[in-house]
């Protein structure tokens, strides 16, 4: 397993930077993130062995049994949520997790914003773009986008640091990552979360500053 995860790792890395460099970017501009969701213990292990440190997470339950006591052994630990977020779990979210991904209604945003007063601490987040304004997607969709910004910046003490997308699996995903490069730049965003394991080299040529890669790094998840 030590083996197999870390010649994966090396891979993905290796195709993070020729994408990168072919699209006249700096490699170490673009993180990895590596999605660890319903992956065994015994993957997790063998990517933190082999120096992978930014971790993503869909759900904070599983992502509390899986991280809490590796956090204290493992100071530079990074973990992004990068599922849905139901607003009663904003406190146990922000325990956590150092960057929110998927910010996506005003409900939540007044929930981390109280957690974030109650803990002391200003929450790091993303916006999430329904860019395929998929029905059962969440998300804000791009018409609405420039607003919900604009109303975040103005009504909550957030580091609000820029967007993520899923794009819709039947369409171009570089229509996508455009798209949602656009809407950073006109809003002076800097932080893109897109691309994931079979896109994440398209991503990196249209500004992904974070690609998202699970099975691509641990092979299919062990659960639906």
């Amino acid at each position: 397993m030590d083996s197999l995860v870390a010649s994966a790792l090396d891979t993905v890395r290796r195709r993070i930077a020729k994408a990168a460099r072919a699209a006249g970017r700096d490699p170490s501009d673009i993180t990895l993130t590596a999605v660890s969701k319903q992956q065994p213990e015994a993957a997790i292990q063998a990517a933190l062995d082999a120096g992978q440190r930014v971790f993503g997470e869909n759900r904070v339950q599983e992502a509390q049994g899986r991280w809490t006591e590796r956090r204290a052994v493992t100071p530079d630990l990074h973990l992004r949520l990068i599922g849905p977020l139901q607003s009663n779990k904003a406190d146990q979210a922000l325990a956590l997790f150092d960057v929110i991904e998927t910010l996506d209604r005003e409900k939540l945003a007044r929930a981390l914003a109280e957690a974030g007063m109650k803990a002391g601490i200003r929450p790091q987040v993303l916006i999430q773009i329904n860019t395929g304004e998929e029905p059962q997607k969440a998300g804000i969709i791009p018409p609405d986008a420039d607003a919900f910004i604009k109303e975040v910046r103005a009504d909550y003490d957030f580091d609000l640091q820029g967007l993520m997308c899923i794009p819709p699996l039947e369409e171009e995903p570089a229509l996508h990552f455009a798209l949602l490069s656009r809407i950073a730049t006109r809003n002076g965003l800097g932080v893109l979360s897109m691309g994931m394991s079979g896109d994440y080299e398209t991503a990196v040529r249209f500004g992904a500053t974070h690609v998202r890669v699970g099975s691509g790094l641990f092979g299919a998840r062990s659960a639906p």
